[in-house]
Parts: structure tokens; sequence; C-alpha cells
């Protein structure tokens, strides 16, 4: 499928031609250019891996929870240590991603 983007704003769009007016701006159809194919195959590969992440976020967020969860039952001291660690990495690992993400959407790697 094709790609266009929008001149003003940059917003991708997928289909056989441009939109009559951009989703995101209101840009006429004539402000898109088609994006070629190389491009396109990297922003599809992008929007799968930007999609991996959002899914480990939801799923670090699950982790830290019930680790918390276990932490407020305090069965003994290597549990509440193991459950520490979790949160903590938990933590850890949602603010790398966060920035990874955030270096993906300023190098234009959202799509």
């Amino acid at each position: 499928m094709k790609k266009w983007r929008c001149g003003v704003c940059r917003y991708v769009h997928d289909g056989d031609h441009p939109p009559a007016a951009c989703p995101k701006c209101n840009a006429p159809a004539e402000k898109f250019t088609e994006i070629p194919a190389e491009e396109s195959a990297l922003i599809e590969r992008a929007r799968r891996t930007n999609h991996y992440h959002v899914e480990l976020l939801a799923l670090l967020e699950e982790v830290k929870t019930i680790a918390e969860l276990g932490l407020e039952d305090k069965l003994d001291p290597p549990c509440v240590s193991l459950f520490q660690k979790a949160i903590q990495s938990a933590v850890e690992l949602r603010q790398a991603i966060k920035a990874e993400l955030l270096g993906h959407m300023q190098k234009g790697k959202w799509g």
C-alpha cells in the first residue's frame, strides 16, 4: 500500500491516494507527496517496533502493579527483595522505552 506524507504537518497516510484533506492539519490533498517504497518499508518496520515498545510498556506496568501487591504481603525478606527488584527493573525499563520512543519521534520514525 502506498504512503503519503503531508508537507505541512508530516502526517503519514496509507492508501492508494492522498486524503482529500489531512486528518491532522486539514491541509488539502495537493500538500501530500508519495513516500518512496524504501522509506515506506522503513515506516512499516518502525511502526511494528514502536508497537512492541508500547506493548512492553503495558506489560511492565502490570509487572510493577503485581510486584507492589507482593511487596504489601511481606511474606519474607527474599520475597520482599525480589518484588523490590521487579519494581525497580520495571520502572527503569519503562523509562528506557519512553526515551527510545522519543528518539524515534525526533528522527521521524513514528510513522
